[in-house]
């Protein structure tokens, strides 16, 4: 099977499943109590972000929404009375930082990568920050960027891409970017946003051939912001 296929599997699955829980709390079958915590947007996050690890675990936005649903719903579960979100919501960055930290190692990009973009691979970050990077490498092969409170747009004009697929690994919470890309590019997106969104905004012509033998594939996942494909 597909890695297409089975995030189409995963999502039919969510459909079935929300559509039987709707199904069965109109009908008066579900105690009371269970839907007090069932159908809180919390448990709405940690439901999604199960089905994202179960269609493919290697997602940190599954992760990423098992963490925020749990960290205010297991409170309210508990009855922990001097829980404050006030007090506690750095505990939020610290899981974050560990999610960060682990997807680093578990997407290893090789040496080489410069977040000015000169080298084959590209690997930026920005926290409470960002600007413009353009990519010059004629070969470009990929990387991985990371916008958290920030962002940064790429301009790729001036590069060419490495033939077969040349992976870009995102990861927005509270950020984004825009990735100005040429017109005769193929670019594929596999993006999950969740309270954000990632668009494709580039203007198409018959007149433009692209080469299918070169893709620019992105990917990630996007926490409250948002990104765009656009023509260079």
């Amino acid at each position: 099977m597909s890695e297409i296929q089975t995030r189409r599997i995963g999502f039919g699955i969510a459909l079935i499943f929300f559509g039987a829980l709707f199904l069965l709390h109109n009908m008066g079958i579900i105690p009371f109590e269970l839907r007090h915590y069932l159908f809180k947007w919390q448990s709405i996050l940690i439901i999604v972000g199960t089905i994202i690890l179960i269609s493919d675990p290697r997602k940190p936005a599954g992760w990423v929404l098992i963490s925020v649903g749990a960290f205010f719903l297991l409170p309210d579960i508990l009855h922990i009375p001097w829980f404050s979100i006030r007090t506690y919501w750095p505990i939020l960055l610290i899981i974050f930082g560990f999610i960060y930290i682990i997807r680093q190692r578990s997407h290893d990009t090789p040496i080489g990568a410069t977040p000015d973009g000169s080298a084959d691979f590209l690997d930026d970050t920005n926290v409470f920050g960002g600007g413009d990077v353009k990519i010059t490498s004629p070969n470009f092969k990929g990387g991985k960027v990371t916008a958290i409170f920030g962002g940064s747009n790429y301009y790729f004009d001036g590069a060419g891409l490495s033939e077969g697929n040349n992976v870009i690994d995102l990861f927005y919470m509270f950020g984004g970017g825009t990735f100005y890309v040429p017109a005769d590019w193929s670019v594929n997106t596999d993006v999950t946003a969740v309270f954000g969104g990632f668009s494709d905004k580039r203007r198409t012509s018959l007149e433009t051939a692209t080469d299918p033998e070169k893709v620019l594939y992105i990917k990630g996942f996007v926490l409250f912001g948002g990104g765009e494909i656009k023509n260079a």
